[in-house]
Order: C-alpha cells, then structure tokens, then sequence
C-alpha cells in the first residue's frame, strides 16, 4: 500500500452523495490515509484525510505536514493532494490554509481568492527557481464552491496528475519527496511576507531581509542577523533573528580553521562546508528558550531529508552532516553521533563540539 493505491481507491470509492458517516467506504478510506502513507512519508511527515464534516466534501483531500512545523489546513502553509470533483483528476499542491482568512475577508466576491493569489505569487518570487521548476501547474477542481475555488487560489506550487494515468509509486515518492523541499524553503520565505488590504487590492510588503558579505568568504553570504519588524494587528513587533546571528559568526571561524563555508546557491541548505576531498551538510538550529529537544529533532529531520534528496536521490557522494547550535545540547550531543551526525554549538568562550567535530578539526578538544 502506498500513494498511488491510495490516490485511486479515493477516486473510487469516495462519494460526495453520502453523509459522513460509518459505513460510507470513501470516508473509511480518507480516515486510513495517515496509516496507508506513513511508510511512504518524507521523515518527519504524517498526513490526514479529509472527507467533510456532516455532508460530503466538494473536493476530498489529503494532507501532507510537519507536525513541528504548523500547517493546520485553517492557516500556515501545507501539502496536500486535492481530488478535483469529478474524481478523475488530483493534484499535489502546496496550499495557504484558507479558514482563517475566510473569516476575515469572507468568502463571497473575489477579496479572499485575490489575496490568496497575490501571497502566493509572492511566495513563488522567494523561491529558487530551479526548485520549483516543473511544479507550475494550475489546478483546477471543477467545482464553483467557494471552498474549490479557493483552494485555487491558494496554491503556490502544484502538479497535477489524471488519474487514470497515475505516475508509478517510486516516481509518486519523487515527487512529494521534492514538494516537501519546496515546502520547506516556503517556510522559511513566509515570515518575510505579509500581505496588506488597501482599497485598491492588496498590497505586498517584505520585512528588512538582505546578506551580509566577508571579504575573502566569496560564497558565504548569510542573511543578515539585525532584528527585522513583523506586521502584526495593532502594530509591528521586533524579532530576533537568531539562526542568522549564528550562521554569520560560525563562517569567518570555520574558515580559519580550513574549511570554505558556502550559503551562496545551496538554499534550502542552511551552509554548505567545503575542504579539497569533502563536504558538510550543516543545520543551524537556534535552542528557545533551552529546549534543545525540538531543535535536535528538526536538525536531524531536515538534514537526513536534505543529504538524501540533496545528494543520494542525484547520485552524489553522501555529505558529512553536522548540526550547528546556538547552545549547549546536553546528552543529545552522544545521541547525535550514535546516528552519524556530529555536533557544535556556541558557549561564551567560543565553539564546542562533539567527538566527530574535534576528529575533524573543526573545534579543539575539550
């Protein structure tokens, strides 16, 4: 069982004339979607079914998300597959959750699908082309609902599939495994991002974002770490942008100690570090408020997700990884290295690291 059987069991069985109720084998279908995927799933990911609440939805769906990471289906950014609702077509798109807007712009007229489209866009802008190249199909769900309609609008990338021409399981795998990187660097684009209501339509404003530059370092060229002001109702609040502040001071100091640093064309890659025969996979994982827990978990998510479709999937030699902290980790320094990651992370004397770090001279023993 995987995604394509999935995908065509709900195209098969699903019927938007029957309630949601026991018994009604397209719902019992979309309730099983999270446990018939979970072995087809990116690391990390789980998914939900999606069938209606009371009466049958116009256009089934399933989602695609990082827990850690939000993604409700009401707001923040999601995959999903979305059945169009003659069931002979479902795309793969990455989605804007749409309830929480509806309640703010409704949804008759166009506000809501203008907003949404002019986000996405937006969103689009802030991503590596080479990324989202082939992901620019516009779905279309053949329903005049405002829900369907939506959906839409609010798709930022997407491929459509017929299905009576399904693409094999592994190229299935391929695609979400790709997706799920392009989800990822929305993510990290959408704070930047925030669209404005005006009279005229809706407006794009971008929070201060730029590079900082080292002379010497031509391929280290790290966001810059000043604060950056956030538009939220009732006025604008200051953020820290810690991850940035420990990306730009860890470069100039792995490069004395001989490895080239490169940010420059790796995104979604946090850093990329170099030497003459090797290559580091680096995540730079800010710790809030000392919980250490979540930003292991996500280091070690997105750097086996990065190394293997980064590297494995086009046939390259498997990187060193290596998760880079803004502070000590405790016991998950071991737990790191048992999984074949190293670590490092920042104290007030300087850069500590674990037992691979030290091996390969990144920092001295301690």
């Amino acid at each position: 069982m995987g995604i394509r059987d999935l995908l065509l069991d709900v195209a098969a069985t699903f019927d938007t004339t029957l309630r949601t109720v026991r018994g009604n084998p397209g719902q019992e279908v979309l309730k099983a979607a999270g446990t018939r995927l979970a072995a087809a799933l990116p690391y990390g990911m789980k998914a939900k079914g999606h069938g209606g609440k009371g009466g049958a939805a116009a256009t089934p769906w399933i989602q695609v998300y990082e827990p850690s990471r939000g993604g409700s289906g009401t707001d923040g950014l999601y995959l999903a597959y979305i059945f169009a609702a003659d069931l002979q077509s479902v795309a793969l798109t990455l989605q804007q959750g749409v309830t929480s807007l509806s309640e703010r712009l409704g949804t008759c007229g166009s506000k809501l699908r203008t907003h949404l489209e002019v986000r996405g866009q937006s969103l689009l802008d802030e991503l590596s082309s080479d990324l989202v190249a082939g992901w620019t199909d516009q779905p279309r769900f053949q329903h005049h609902g405002w829900r369907a309609r939506a959906y839409e609008a609010s798709s930022v990338a997407a491929r459509c599939y017929s299905i009576d021409r399904l693409p094999s399981e592994g190229d299935l795998c391929a695609d979400l495994g790709n997706m799920t990187m392009i989800l990822q660097a929305a993510l990290l684009a959408e704070p930047q991002i925030d669209v404005v209501s005006e009279p005229d339509g809706p407006v794009v404003e971008y929070t201060t974002h730029g590079h900082a530059t080292y002379e010497g370092l031509e391929g280290f060229r790290p966001k810059t770490s000043e604060d950056y002001f956030a538009r939220i109702p009732g006025g604008e609040q200051r953020k820290k942008r810690v991850h940035e502040e420990l990306v730009r001071r860890f470069g100039p100091y792995i490069c004395q100690r001989g490895f080239t640093p490169i940010t420059a064309q790796v995104h979604p890659r946090d850093l990329v570090l170099q030497t003459a025969q090797d290559e580091w996979l680096v995540e730079a994982k800010a710790v809030k408020k000392g919980n250490a827990t979540q930003a292991v978990r996500e280091a070690v998510g997105q750097l086996l997700e990065y190394s293997y479709f980064w590297y494995v999937q086009k046939g390259a030699p498997k990187p060193h990884l290596l998760g880079l902290f803004s502070e000590d980790i405790g016991v998950y320094a071991r737990y790191l290295e048992d999984h074949g990651i190293a670590a490092i992370w920042r104290t007030s004397d300087g850069w500590v690291g674990s037992a691979s770090a030290v091996e390969w001279g990144m920092v001295g023993a301690s």
